[in-house]
């Protein structure tokens, strides 16, 4: 269930909430004086996702966020297979290569997913 920060106009303390979603009120009682006069702390609630948020198909504004979506969709297993697929061509540096051609050399970074 979502928590929710809010604001004691009375007695400027800060304190949280759970509802349902389909409970959620946008003012309610403080929890130390009682009152009435609270506000929603939007602020504190965005911080506190740590950049969790999801963003919906009309925010999405890059090619990384885009990205960043679909990489979140996968399961550990099929992350584990599209890098094996993309690190494939690693495999064949044994190969020769045609007359006047050379490799590069290849740095020793091991790149992993995100989690």
């Amino acid at each position: 269930m979502p928590e929710y920060t809010y604001l004691c106009n009375d007695c400027n303390e800060k304190f949280t909430k759970v509802f349902n979603i389909k409970d959620y009120q946008e003012t309610t009682n403080c929890c130390f004086c009682k009152s009435k006069k609270t506000c929603r702390m939007y602020q504190d609630d965005l911080l506190s996702c740590s950049g969790f948020v999801k963003k919906s198909d009309s925010e999405l504004k890059t090619v990384g966020d885009i990205a960043n979506r679909n990489r979140d969709k996968l399961s550990n297993d099929q992350k584990v297979d599209i890098d094996k697929k993309n690190n494939k061509y690693k495999d064949n540096e044994g190969k020769e290569l045609p007359k006047g051609m050379s490799r590069m050399k290849k740095s020793n970074v091991k790149y992993k997913w995100r989690e």
